[in-house]
């Protein structure tokens, strides 16, 4: 008996050497199996236990404990699906190719059709309510439905360019980016698009408003862009390639938890982060060299990625 004590003693002992506590500044990169090889392109979590992910080929997949497991959901679209947005544990909707939105009101275990009145592929959607929400596309698509999806309303975004995302933070003040140094923002609800400039040409994939006037926007070639006056100007903080650096880096998602706490991830990997307000940002590097295309941050130090190959990564920072 002494002997069995001691052998686990021992194993606990090696345990805590194989995952030590996180310090100050560091980042725990932890992949998690979601078993599926599809790309996902989008990942969306509502808290740090409830989470979708969804991708090529209609795969839709749903985790309820932090992403230690994952299942897929039943879905009859094979479409691929590039976003998703959830407003509560049962109210949701997915995006993809071919203008197919596709919503949930059952936390994602069935999944409804809704007309889009588009053929256009949509890249991004989000909900503030239950009701109010945006969907984004090709051809410089904007649609907005104010009844939960029931109807999409064509909005006029002034632009040809695909619009890659959108976000709004509150029903009225929004945002939408996408190719050709794209941003777009509306303070109506989206009944106007201003076209803004950041006077680069860079394909944007991402944008996130942390409140009416601070906002940053992702791209291609390590784009990153910021504004602290809602858009009237914009800052050009585009990361450098860096020692060893052979090719800029396309950075696809950014967030962030508050004015001075963001992360960035993307091609080949890539994940950043700031807590200086972006003035800084640091690399962490991790076993995986897969592409991440999306990213979810439900509470400040806790994110989940997902990208090539099916791979969802949990990215945890210490305080």
């Amino acid at each position: 008996m002494r002997l069995r004590l001691a052998t686990i003693g021992i194993f606990a002992g090696l345990i805590c050497l194989a995952v030590p506590p996180l310090q100050a500044g560091d980042i725990r990169v932890e992949l998690q199996k979601t078993g599926t090889q599809a790309p996902l392109h989008a990942v969306f979590f509502l808290d740090a236990n409830t989470g979708w992910a969804v991708g090529a080929g209609g795969t839709i997949l749903r985790t309820t404990d932090g992403g230690k497991r994952w299942k897929a959901a039943p879905n009859s679209q094979r479409a691929l699906l590039t976003g998703v947005s959830f407003v509560d544990a049962r109210q949701g909707w997915v995006v993809g190719a071919n203008g197919t939105i596709l919503h949930t009101d059952d936390g994602g275990n069935t999944w409804a059709l809704q007309p889009s009145g588009t053929q256009s592929t949509l890249f991004g959607v989000q909900f503030v309510t239950p009701s109010v929400g945006w969907a984004v596309g090709a051809g410089g698509t904007v649609l907005r439905t104010d009844d939960g999806g029931l109807r999409w309303n064509d909005q006029s975004s002034g632009t040809g360019a695909v619009l890659y995302a959108v976000h709004f933070v509150d029903p009225q003040r929004g945002m939408a980016v996408g190719a050709v140094g794209t941003i777009l923002s509306t303070d109506n609800g989206g009944q106007t698009w201003t076209v803004q400039d950041t006077k680069h040409a860079a394909t944007l994939f991402d944008v996130f408003m942390i409140d009416g006037q601070n906002s940053w926007a992702v791209g291609n070639a390590g784009a990153l862009f910021q504004t602290a006056t809602g858009g009237a100007q914009w800052i050009d903080r585009s990361l450098p390639c860096g020692q060893g650096c052979t090719r800029l880096t396309d950075l696809l998602r950014v967030r962030f938890s508050d004015q001075k706490t963001g992360w960035i991830v993307g091609e080949r990997g890539a994940i950043y982060r700031t807590v200086d307000g972006g003035f800084t940002w640091t690399r962490q590097e991790h076993e995986s060299k897969a592409t991440f295309y999306g990213f979810s941050l439900p509470q400040p130090g806790h994110g989940w990625a997902s990208g090539e190959r099916g791979i969802v990564a949990h990215l945890a920072a210490a305080p």
